[in-house]
C-alpha cells in the first residue's frame, strides 16, 4: 500500500469581486468582495397595493431575505413606491429595496423623483431599454438617475429578452467562421456581452464600477453554469446568481439548487435569489426558506439550527421521530426572529433527531445536542446526548414535549447573554 495523506475537506473558493453597497436608512448590505453571499426575493403583489406590498416585504424580509425588489412598470406602481418604503419604515423593517424596470423605467425614474430616491437599488434590464439609437439614450437616463441619487445598479441580462440586434450580429459573425459555433454557445456570448458592453457604457457615463452588479439568467442548469464560468473569467464585478423561471415545487428546488451549488462551490456568486413558481396557496417566502437552505448546506452560511434526521426503514415503523423532527423544526425556525438578538450564535446549533439505534447514538453524539428514539423491538427508551456524552434517558408518553424543553433548556444555558446584573 501506498502513503496514506488525510483527506482534506473541501470548502468553497474564495473569489474576490468588487464591492458594493446596497443602503437603506442606517442598514447597509454590502454586495461582494469578501461581503457573505447575500439573499435576496421579489414581491408578487401588486406594486399599487401599497399596504399588501409592504406586508409581503415585510414577510420576505423577516424569512431572511436581505434585499427585496419590487415591480415598478407603470406611473401608478412608481407613485406607490415611496409609501411602501414608509410602511416599511414605520413597522421597523429596514430592508433595501429594489426597483425592477423594464422598458419605461428611464420615464419613469425621470418623473417620480421621490420613487428613484426611496428604492436602494435599480434593475436594468439592457434588452428592454429601447431599440436602435433609443437604447444608448433611455439607458444613460437611468444610469443618470443612479448617479443623482447615489443608487446601485443590477445589469441584469435574461435570454428570455436578450437584444435582438446584438444576438442578430452576433449570429452574423458567426455565419462567417470557417466553422461556425452551435447556436447555444451564441446565445452565451450574447448574454455575457450584452452584460458587459452595458456595464463598460455605464461606466464611461461616469457610474462608480464599485456600484455595477452584474446577472446573466438563464432557466436551464448547464446553460446557467456555462455562462457564469465564463463570465466570472471575464470580469470582476458582483454577480447576482439565480436560475430564471426555475418552476415549481421540487422541480425548481432541486434545479436551482444544483446550478447554484456548482457556482457558489467554485466561488462564482455574491448574491442569489431561487426563483420559485409558488404553488396553490404556498407561501412566497418558501423561495427565501429554500435561498437560505443551499447557504446553509454549503456552509457559507448560517441562518438556522441544522436539524439532522435519518429517512426512516424497516426499523423505525413508529412516527415519532418524524413528528418529533417536524416539531423541532419548526419550533427552531419560528423562535429565530427572537433568538437572533437574545443568543447570538443559535443559527450554528446542530440537532439531531434520529429513529433507532443503528446511527441514532453515533448521529446525536456529533450534534450539539440528539435523542435516539427506540425503533422497532427496541427498548422503549430514548437517551439524549449533550455536547457528546449521554445526558438522561426519556421514556413514556411524553418524550417530544420533554426533549423540546431540554432544547431550550439548552439554547438558554450556551448562547444566552448574561444580564448586567447578572454580571456584576
Amino acid at each position: 500500500m501506498g502513503v496514506l495523506l488525510p483527506i482534506e475537506s473541501t470548502v468553497p473558493k474564495a473569489r474576490r469581486t468588487r464591492q458594493a453597497r446596497v443602503v437603506w436608512g442606517g442598514r447597509v448590505v454590502t454586495v461582494g468582495g469578501a461581503a457573505p453571499v447575500r439573499i435576496q426575493s421579489m414581491t408578487n403583489t401588486d406594486t399599487v397595493d401599497a399596504i399588501a406590498s409592504a406586508i409581503q416585504v415585510k414577510e420576505l424580509a423577516l424569512a431572511g431575505s436581505e434585499l427585496v425588489r419590487l415591480t415598478v412598470n407603470t406611473p401608478e406602481a412608481a407613485a406607490a413606491v415611496p409609501y411602501i418604503r414608509e410602511q416599511l419604515d414605520r413597522m421597523g423593517i429596514d430592508v433595501p429595496l429594489i426597483g425592477d424596470f423594464h422598458y419605461n423605467g428611464h420615464r419613469l425614474l425621470t418623473d417620480f423623483p421621490d420613487c428613484a430616491q426611496a428604492l436602494s437599488k435599480y434593475r436594468i434590464n439592457p434588452g428592454n431599454v429601447g431599440k436602435g439609437d433609443k437604447h444608448d439614450k433611455q439607458f444613460g437616463l437611468m444610469i443618470e438617475a443612479a448617479m443623482r441619487w447615489d443608487k446601485p445598479i443590477r445589469i441584469g441580462v435574461n435570454w428570455g429578452s436578450l437584444d435582438q440586434e446584438l444576438l442578430a450580429g452576433l449570429m452574423d459573425e458567426n455565419s462567417r467562421r470557417a466553422v461556425p459555433w452551435e447556436v447555444k454557445p451564441v446565445m452565451y456570448e450574447a448574454l455575457i456581452t450584452s452584460a458587459l458592453a452595458s456595464a463598460r457604457l455605464a461606466a464611461a457615463m461616469g457610474m462608480n464600477e464599485d456600484q455595477i452588479i452584474l446577472s446573466c439568467k438563464v432557466s436551464g442548469v448547464q446553460d446557467l453554469v456555462a455562462v457564469y464560468r465564463e463570465l466570472a473569467k471575464r470580469c470582476d464585478y458582483a454577480l447576482h446568481l439565480g436560475l430564471t423561471e426555475a418552476g415549481m415545487g421540487s422541480k425548481g428546488t432541486v434545479a436551482s439548487s444544483a446550478a447554484l451549488s456548482i457556482l457558489l462551490q467554485e466561488g462564482i456568486g455574491d448574491t442569489i435569489r431561487v426563483s420559485l413558481t409558488p404553488q396553490p396557496g404556498e407561501a412566497r417566502t418558501q423561495e427565501v426558506v429554500i435561498a437560505c437552505e443551499i447557504l446553509q448546506a454549503l456552509e457559507l452560511r448560517s441562518f438556522v439550527p441544522s436539524v439532522t434526521a435519518c429517512p426512516g426503514c424497516g426499523r423505525t415503523t413508529s412516527t415519532t421521530f418524524q413528528e418529533l423532527t417536524k416539531q423541532i423544526e419548526d419550533f427552531l425556525r419560528l423562535q429565530m426572529p427572537l433568538w437572533r438578538e437574545k443568543y447570538p450564535g443559535v443559527e450554528k446549533l446542530k440537532v439531531a433527531v434520529m429513529g433507532c439505534i443503528v446511527n441514532g447514538p453515533g448521529e446525536s453524539k456529533h450534534a450539539d445536542i440528539g435523542i435516539s428514539l427506540p425503533g422497532t423491538g427496541e427498548a422503549p427508551a430514548a437517551p439524549v446526548y449533550i455536547d457528546g456524552e449521554k445526558h438522561l434517558t426519556l421514556r413514556g408518553d411524553t418524550i417530544a414535549q420533554e426533549f423540546q424543553k431540554i432544547v431550550e433548556n439548552y439554547i438558554e444555558k450556551r448562547f444566552g447573554v448574561p444580564s448586567a446584573a447578572g454580571a456584576r
